[in-house]
């Protein structure tokens, strides 16, 4: 089995400078060469080397070229990409919104550097490297492998800041696990819908906007002012805000954009269950997307996606609930 290693950076590929802080500086050659594949033939890519925190829109483009490019290869079984944690959620669902072949995509990384006495990475690469070579991954999408969990990439999110447990898929639970080097599959993946990009997605611009008590629409006017084309609004409960956000939000969607609707809550889907002035009933009158389960990044991506497909927001806003459905 060949498996293409597409290196970004993060964790995984991080050192402890002198002063204390850990910056991304392995290659993915360092990165595998120090790990046993378990017979896995490993072809390392570097796509660049930088803090998942940091990465543009252009580079997630870079991320989706150098995949595409790695499956144009008939002999590889899958991909592995090393990522950052801060952000891999962004990255694996985008990657799957536009991922149709049937080998794995599969992202992993690392919450200690690779220099650290107890470091993760490499345990998490070995298992990532399995889990693209066997051939029970095809079909099930773009995955997240970390900490022995095999997670499906939509609704995957980092649930934890430094322990090495740090995805999780609060509203489904993991497709499976790597036991003994060996990957088990327990389900599979929900429903999964594809996007042909016709735009660069590094042009379209989409922001995200908290919603607390006392928030106006100044922040929602600033990102349409910076040319955003959409605006993902974090809102309490199951999908809430006030009176001036959703008038703010019925001008956007007349000026067209496209608003969409998530939650700052854990778990659990946006609804539109509460009306009077602010509730998610009145954000969806006014126009706004509701999302599901899908929270702030990810939803974010669909946008991005959404838009450089399609280009219309009315076509986005009719469209986007296939994507959020469970």
């Amino acid at each position: 089995m060949r498996v293409v290693v597409l290196g970004t950076g993060g964790t995984i590929a991080s050192r402890t400078d002198e002063h204390g802080a850990a910056q991304p500086v392995d290659r993915v050659d360092g990165l595998v060469g120090r790990l046993d594949a378990g017979g896995v033939e490993v072809v390392g890519r570097d796509l660049f080397v930088k803090d998942s925190s940091a990465l543009t829109t252009a580079d997630h483009a870079v991320i989706l070229a150098g995949v595409r490019d790695a499956l144009a290869d008939p002999t590889v079984s899958g991909v592995v990409v090393t990522h950052g944690t801060d952000t891999a959620e962004e990255t694996a669902y985008l990657l799957d919104l536009v991922h149709t072949d049937h080998r794995p995509v599969v992202l992993t990384g690392a919450q200690r550097p690779a220099d650290a006495p107890d470091a993760d990475g490499p345990a998490n690469l070995r298992d990532a490297l399995q889990v693209a070579a066997d051939p029970a991954a095809r079909g099930l999408g773009v995955l997240v492998v970390f900490d022995g969990l095999v997670l499906a990439a939509r609704g995957t999110r980092k649930v934890h800041t430094h322990e090495t447990a740090a995805f999780a898929q609060p509203d489904g639970g993991p497709l499976g696990r790597v036991v003994d080097g060996g990957l088990v599959i327990d389900r599979a993946p929900a429903h999964r819908e594809h996007l042909d990009l016709r735009e660069d997605i590094a042009t379209v611009r989409v922001d995200i906007a908290a919603i607390y008590p006392g928030v106006d629409a100044t922040a929602l006017e600033a990102f349409a002012a910076a040319g955003a084309r959409g605006v993902v609004l974090v809102a309490t409960g199951s999908g809430n805000a006030n009176s001036s956000i959703v008038a703010a939000v019925a001008d956007l969607t007349r000026r067209g954009l496209v608003v969409a609707l998530t939650t700052r809550v854990d778990s659990g889907p946006v609804a539109g269950v509460y009306g009077g002035g602010g509730g998610g009933a009145d954000l969806i009158a006014a126009g706004a997307v509701p999302l599901g389960t899908l929270r702030a990044g990810q939803g974010r991506m669909l946008l991005l996606a959404l838009l450089a497909a399609l280009g219309d927001p009315a076509e986005v806003r009719l469209a986007a609930p296939r994507y959020v459905l469970a």
